[in-house]
């Protein structure tokens, strides 16, 4: 692949090897169809998904494609009450990133970030990289390496 978006670009500079995967071509929007397209395990490709808390702080949770965010697990995971999904509208000013494709890497700002604890029963996951139409493959020591992260039960 010749395209590299920041996320790219920023593992590069990190020196942290991956695999990169485009659907661009093709007309999948939700992450279960992207899996399909790249002829992956949807258990194995993750969405990234924003919240923000009653006290204004941002949270960001990594779970996979085919599974909801059980928004109890992942208050508690972050020591809150409660949190809620930020509104699309929002993400783009808060992240850099458009809906669809939020990468947990490269975003404006380092939020608290936690992954969903089925990341660990694979060698790589797979996740945007951070354009709609792109996808990066890593392990999780190496996301270790380039996003600090906790690891805990968030799905459904």
């Amino acid at each position: 692949m010749e395209y590299k978006t920041n996320v790219m670009r920023l593992l590069d500079q990190k020196k942290i090897p991956y695999e990169s995967y485009s659907y661009a071509d093709t007309d999948a929007i939700s992450g279960t169809e992207v899996a399909e397209v790249l002829g992956e395990n949807p258990a194995q490709v993750f969405k990234t998904l924003v919240t923000v808390s009653k006290s204004n702080q941002h949270y960001v949770f990594v779970i996979p494609v085919g599974k909801e965010l059980d928004l109890k697990r992942a208050a508690a995971s972050v020591g809150e009450k409660s949190v809620r999904m930020l509104p699309a509208k929002e993400l783009l000013p808060l992240t850099g990133y458009v809906h669809g494709g939020c990468s947990p890497i490269g975003m404006k700002k380092v939020f608290r970030t936690v992954v969903d604890e089925s990341a660990s029963e694979f060698e790589t996951i797979i996740f945007s990289a951070g354009k709609i139409g792109y996808q990066v493959e890593i392990t999780l020591p190496d996301l270790s390496r380039i996003l600090p992260h906790t690891i805990t039960s968030l799905s459904e």
